[in-house]
C-alpha cells in the first residue's frame, strides 16, 4: 500500500512539473534566449576590446617607430588621438612621448591631455598617481604655490607610494622660491613617511643637513 502511494505522488509530482514547464514554455524560451544573448554579447565585446587594444597598440609602435624631426606634427597628432582614446596603457606613454619629445609647446593643451589621463581613463590608482605627480613636475617651474599644491593634494593627502615624490617636488619648489621653512617641513616630512623611496629619503637627509643645519 505505501508503495502505491509512493508511485501515486511520484506521477503526481511528476506531471505537476510536466504541466508546469509547459505552461511557462515560452518564459524559458525567453529567459534561456536572454542568457545567450547576455553571452554572446559579453564575448562579443572583450573580442572588440582585445582588437582595439591590438590596433592601438600597432598604431603607437608605428608611429614611434616612424618617428623623426621631419614629421613631428603628423607624430603629434596621431599621438594625441591615442591619449584621447583614453588606453590605460598607450594613451600614458603617448602623452608621455609627446612630452619628452617636445612636440606640443602649448602649457595647456599638455594639461587637458593630462587631465583626460587623471580624470576620464581607467587607470591602476598607482599608475593614477604616478601621472599626477608627472603632471605636477611638467607644471612645477611655471605655476604658483597654490596651483603645485592643487595638482599634487591628491598625493600628498594619501598614503601612495608617490607621496615621498611628490613632497620632495614641493619641498624643492618652496626652496626655488627662498621659503626655507616650509621646504625644511616637507623634507621632514618625507624622513617621517614609512614608505618613502629610500633615495628620496637618503636625499631629504642630505638636504636637511647641507642647507638646514643650525
Amino acid at each position: 500500500m505505501e508503495e502505491d502511494l509512493a508511485i501515486i505522488n511520484s506521477n503526481t509530482r511528476n506531471e505537476k512539473i510536466k504541466n508546469f514547464l509547459i505552461k511557462n514554455k515560452n518564459k524559458f524560451i525567453v529567459l534561456i534566449a536572454c542568457i545567450v544573448i547576455v553571452l554572446l554579447s559579453f564575448f562579443a565585446y572583450n573580442e572588440y576590446k582585445q582588437r582595439q587594444k591590438i590596433k592601438i597598440s600597432n598604431l603607437f609602435n608605428s608611429t614611434i617607430i616612424e618617428f623623426s624631426q621631419n614629421n613631428k606634427e603628423k607624430t603629434q597628432k596621431i599621438l594625441t588621438e591615442i591619449v584621447n582614446m583614453k588606453d590605460p596603457t598607450y594613451s600614458p606613454l603617448s602623452l608621455y612621448f609627446i612630452i619628452d619629445n617636445s612636440l606640443i609647446a602649448n602649457q595647456e593643451s599638455i594639461n587637458e591631455l593630462f587631465d583626460i589621463l587623471i580624470y576620464e581613463t581607467s587607470l591602476d590608482k598607482e599608475i593614477k598617481n604616478l601621472i599626477i605627480y608627472k603632471k605636477g613636475l611638467y607644471n612645477a617651474d611655471n605655476i604658483s604655490e597654490i596651483e603645485l599644491l592643487n595638482i599634487l593634494n591628491p598625493l600628498l593627502n594619501s598614503d601612495s607610494i608617490w607621496k615621498s615624490h611628490a613632497s620632495f617636488l614641493v619641498a624643492e619648489y618652496f626652496y626655488s622660491v627662498n621659503e626655507m621653512q616650509k621646504s625644511k617641513e616637507f623634507f621632514n616630512n618625507i624622513i617621517l613617511l614609512e614608505n618613502a623611496n629610500e633615495d628620496l629619503k637618503l636625499e631629504a637627509q642630505k638636504r636637511l643637513r647641507r642647507d638646514f643645519s643650525d
